[in-house]
């Protein structure tokens, strides 16, 4: 556990009592590393997982040059530089079931959407741009105008055989895993799940089912944390809710460290006189308490628990339910891609007008619960009313976070602000 400590001591301008948002993020992303162990999978299994391995294309994809549109195919020497071409109708290509007729100059085979073209044809004429004539529909009509080529997918120019696919350290998606299919993979070699013991902590917080008491209140975070890491792919310990009893919280960091990578729990870590955690984490590992520059969520333990064996990295969130999920997606969600294989990257930004005035004072970075809305194709944003780190109905309502840079005071209705959109998160 000693790394840790000579990690810390050597990160330049390191003051836990004053981390900005940005050297937070970067400290932790610097400590933590992609696990060991991987397993093979059913592709169905593989969402929300990360590639252990390249996955090379076995084949073409697509197979064959096919039609891109229904229509006709038909050879572009054969079509007048200017006027119409009448062409005779042979046959019919379908998708899965190829035209095995003979060709001469002068024919046109019918072709559907997926169809594989007919050697020696190479333009595809969509089928709104003719006309069909003569007895039975034999011949067709096509309009001047066409190019060599047109409305053909080409073999292979989506996947090329012997050719990189996905590489290692991809974040499987419903996308990626319809590619997978598409070249006919059945199993894939992915990095192990990432398995994370949470709790909360409190005398206050009661169970679902029970009956509140006075001063009680039902414990949301651990439902919050746990759908936040489903989403993520890990595997959830769910170690319930802790008093605020030294013997019942050393026991639960114990149990916690010994069959999981990371502990996530919410509360404790404060200055108040019954956050036992802080000490306890202390002694049981080696665990840094932050004050970062930040609102909601100023608050953290990071680092490391259990002082033999198994010593999974501990985040210790702020107690107020919009502050964990905040310090989640600024913190612990790109440290736990990387440490499931994946490459982490910010969430995706942007700037836009704020309708509403914002109160914000300097020295601190601010994610204010937002609201995006369209307005004849332009963009904005307004906050979702009230903003205290309580009031979990701001992120329900939200769709965005509004991100106030650390040196930025007030906000006048019309500047411009930065969002990160959370469609997918929240």
């Amino acid at each position: 556990m000693s790394t840790l400590a000579q990690a810390f001591s050597c990160i330049s301008d390191y003051d836990p009592n004053a981390l900005t948002v940005c050297r937070a993020q970067e400290i932790i992303l610097g400590l933590v590393a992609p696990l060991s162990g991987h397993e093979r999978v059913f592709i169905k299994r593989g969402l929300n997982r990360v590639l252990a391995e390249d996955v090379i294309a076995p084949l073409n994809v697509p197979a064959h040059d096919n039609s891109a549109m229904d229509g006709f195919a038909v050879r572009h020497a054969d079509l007048a530089p200017s006027g119409e071409t009448r062409l005779n109708i042979v046959g019919t290509a379908f998708a899965g079931r190829a035209f095995e007729g003979s060709l001469k100059p002068g024919d046109a085979v019918r072709i559907m959407t997926g169809a594989r073209v007919p050697a020696g044809l190479d333009c595809i004429v969509i089928q709104e741009d003719t006309r069909v004539e003569g007895p039975a529909g034999t011949a067709v009509v096509i309009p001047p105008g066409q190019r060599a080529g047109q409305n053909f997918r080409h073999a292979g120019e989506d996947l090329r055989a012997g050719q990189p696919a996905l590489r290692a350290g991809k974040l499987l998606r419903p996308a990626e895993i319809g590619l997978l299919a598409s070249l006919g993979q059945v199993e894939i070699l992915l990095h192990r799940r990432l398995r994370a013991a949470i709790f909360s902590t409190g005398d206050e917080l009661v169970s679902l089912g029970n009956p509140l008491q006075p001063g009680q209140v039902y414990d949301s975070n651990r439902y919050t944390i746990t759908t936040m890491l489903e989403r993520l792919g890990c595997e959830v310990i769910d170690m319930g809710v802790v008093k605020d009893d030294p013997a019942t919280l050393e026991k639960t960091l114990q149990a916690a460290a010994s069959c999981s990578d990371v502990i996530i729990t919410s509360g404790g870590v404060s200055v108040g006189e019954a956050d036992f955690i802080r000490s306890l984490m202390s002694r049981l590992g080696e665990v840094a308490f932050w004050k970062i520059a930040m609102k909601p969520g100023r608050p953290m333990a990071f680092g490391k628990i259990g002082n033999t064996g198994n010593s999974p990295w501990l985040f210790g969130l702020p107690g107020n339910p919009v502050a964990v999920m905040v310090t989640f997606y600024q913190f612990v969600r790109p440290a736990l891609l990387k440490m499931m294989g994946a490459q982490p990257a910010a969430l995706p930004t942007f700037r836009v007008p704020c309708l509403k005035p914002l109160k914000k004072a300097p020295g601190r970075t601010e994610f204010q619960r937002g609201l995006l809305l369209q307005d004849q194709g332009i963009w904005s944003v307004q906050p979702t009313g009230a903003q205290g780190s309580g009031i979990l109905s701001s992120m329900a309502d939200a769709n965005c976070l509004i991100v106030l840079e650390h040196e930025r005071g007030n906000v006048a209705a019309g500047e411009i602000v930065c969002v990160q959109a959370m469609e997918g998160l929240v």
